[in-house]
Formats: C-alpha cells, structure tokens, sequence
C-alpha cells in the first residue's frame, strides 16, 4: 500500500505491541471529539473575526483520516482556519478534569514558535490552541502562539518523550479560560460515543476468548494462509488467528473477493460483524485494483444501509429473535464502526467519489443518546 508521504510513523512498543485495530480504536477517541467540537469551533472563529469570511475544516478535509496505517502521528495541525486569504492552524485538546490554578499545560515547542536564521528567539506561528476541560464541560480557552511564547517556560514533557515544550501554569491558563453552555450538549455526544466505542470493542476480547482454543492449537501457521474458507464462520475464524499472528494470507485479493458472496439480503447483525471485521482484515493487508474498488465500495453502501434497517425505536438493534439485543447491538455498532473506517480509507487511499466522507464518527448511528441510553440502562 503507497504511504503518504507526510507520515511520520512511530516505534514505539506500545503501538508495535497492538493490532491494526486496537490501535485505531485509540487513535479514534481524539478524533470523535474534534468531529464534534468542529462546527463549534467554527463559530467561535467567526465570532472573533465578525466581518470576514471564515471556514474552519479538519486537516485533510474530506480526506481526513483518524488512524494511519503503520501506527504513529502526522505533522498536520488539528484544524485549518480560512479567514478570508489567511491561512490560520487550530491545535485541539481536552483534558479531563477541571482547571486547577497549579496544573501545568504543555505546549510542544515546534507548534508554537518556528527558528529564524539570524535570530535569537523563536517567531509565533499563526496557531491558536484550543483547550476543552471535561469535567466542567462549559469551560474553554483559546490562546495563540504569541501568548505561549510570551508567558510559557521552556521545559521538557516526559509524557511526550522529554519533548521540548513551553509550560503554562493552570493560574495563567485561567486568564484565557470562558464558558459557553453549549458546549454541555457536545460533550454529551462525546461521552456517549466514547462509551460506544469502549462497548462495541468488547467484542474483540470475547471473540479472542471464545477463540482460545483455535490460537493454542495453531501448529502451523503456514498452513492457514493457503486456503481459502469455505463459509462466513470459518472465514471469521481464520482471518481472527491470521490477524492474532500477524500473517496475511496468500491470494488475499481473491479472499476479499470471495467473501463478499456471502453478503446476501437475509444476512443477520451477527453475520455481518463478522464479515466486516474479515474484509476489514484483508483490506488493509492488499493493494485493490480498480475492479476490486468498486465491487467493495456497492458491498460498503449496502451494508451500513442493512444494519441502519435493523435500529429500532429505543436506539436498540434487532435482526434474530434468538439473539439478545445487548448482543446485537453490540454487532451493529461495531460493523458501523469498521464501515466507517473503511469509508475514510477509500477515500483517503483510493480517491472514491462514490462514497458519502464521514463528518462525525458513529454518524450512521441514528440517534446515539438513545442508543447510549439504552445500554446504559441494560447493562
């Protein structure tokens, strides 16, 4: 697969330890916030500059994608602020508690002032920082480069790898800090698809538990890449051991192929979780060809679309009566979840216009508090 070459990937041990899709599921916790929180910002940025024009998009655009392929970050700012012909970054984060006058925020160093040949002192970049606090849930500040680098003391942050970073004390922060009341109804949104995306997670391990016996007994694991599954169930299994091992089946084009027979009018939650998760596995092991793109893309359409189907009006999702819904919810809201990675791939990797970007991570979830509350209460 051809790599942007903007990425910078890590090495660190704790993504070189964790799947492909355990990584993502941390790399999506950030990102559903700054989903949610974009339009606000975009008001907040017109409300600063009132008679001109402006437009706050994620970095990438429609193309903005929440995980990279090998593990690691990207150089590109949270957001872009167009007003009028300046070009302006926004830098997002949140933390999860209140203020306090004796915390200390870090601000990395290289986002905040750029080196000038000849100079002493670093020049402010044209960024604004952003920092939501959770735990009050009305409270931000905004604050620009100009002002870090007038009031922050250089340090370093031993979270970040003893980066170099400007400090600031929670007692300055405090200067910055405002309210807005509406910010209590996005932070609803965010929690409520955080705890999705913990829930419908779950899967993974229930899976690896119900698998057990399937990984200790893998004598071979040459054998299993050869040939190809003969129905869903098996496919699930094989492709689950596969990505255990990190291994990557011979002819996987043709396995992806194959599996997409088995996507039929009369398929079921369960079915469908299982085959997402398959294509989802053999898609990020391959190069598609352009024939292969299009009959994914159809499948991609009519499975969120089969699963949307299946919601009903309490937020629960219902296709088989031998199923609980705790547990067919559970397989909804984790194909939506795939579905819409895979979504944001495509476009970002293969350029497909035939599919809708995704605005807001869990966006084809109908209503997610009713969904939230009805786990909230069964469980």
């Amino acid at each position: 697969m051809k790599q942007n070459g903007k990425m910078i990937y890590a090495q660190s041990s704790d993504i070189k330890s964790c799947t492909y899709l355990e990584y993502r599921k941390d790399m999506k916790k950030k990102s559903i916030a700054e989903l949610e929180v974009l339009e606000w910002i975009e008001g907040k940025v017109k409300g600063m500059y009132p008679s001109r024009h402006v437009k706050v998009y994620k970095s990438g655009g429609d193309k903005f994608l929440w995980f990279l392929r090998q593990g690691g970050i990207s150089r590109d700012p949270d957001f872009i602020a167009e007003v009028d012909d300046e070009r302006m970054e926004i830098e997002f984060q949140y933390t999860g508690g209140d203020i306090q006058k004796d915390s200390i925020f870090d601000f990395k160093i290289s986002k905040v002032g750029k080196k000038i040949k000849g100079e002493t002192k670093r020049v402010p970049k044209n960024v604004l920082f952003l920092y939501l606090f959770q735990e009050a849930q009305i409270k931000f500040a905004f604050m620009d480069a100009k002002w870090i680098l007038s009031n922050g003391k250089e340090g370093v942050a031993p979270a970040w790898g003893n980066r170099e970073v400007y400090k600031i004390s929670g007692r300055q922060l405090l200067t910055k800090v405002a309210q807005d009341p509406s910010l209590e109804q996005i932070w609803r949104f965010i929690n409520a698809k955080l705890f999705l995306l913990d829930f419908q997670h779950e899967l993974i391990d229930m899976n690896k538990e119900k698998l057990s016996h399937l990984l200790q007994g893998v004598v071979d694991e040459e054998k299993i890449v050869k040939i190809i599954p003969k129905n869903i169930e098996s496919f699930f299994e094989v492709c689950f051991i596969l990505d255990s091992f990190n291994k990557i089946p011979q002819n996987a084009n043709l396995w992806l192929i194959y599996l997409l027979i088995y996507i039929t009018p009369e398929i079921l939650l369960e079915e469908i979780s299982k085959i997402v998760y398959c294509v989802d596995f053999l898609y990020s092991k391959i190069q598609l060809k352009t024939n292969e793109i299009g009959s994914l893309v159809e499948k991609i359409k009519n499975l969120i679309e089969k699963v949307k189907s299946f919601e009903k009006k309490d937020g629960s999702y219902v296709s088989s009566i031998e199923v609980s819904p705790l547990e067919e919810t559970r397989y909804a809201v984790f194909s939506i979840n795939l579905l819409e990675d895979l979504i944001q791939d495509m476009i970002f990797y293969y350029s497909v216009s035939d599919l809708r970007p995704v605005k807001k991570i869990y966006e084809n979830v109908k209503n997610v508090e009713k969904t939230f509350g009805f786990l909230k209460e069964i469980k």
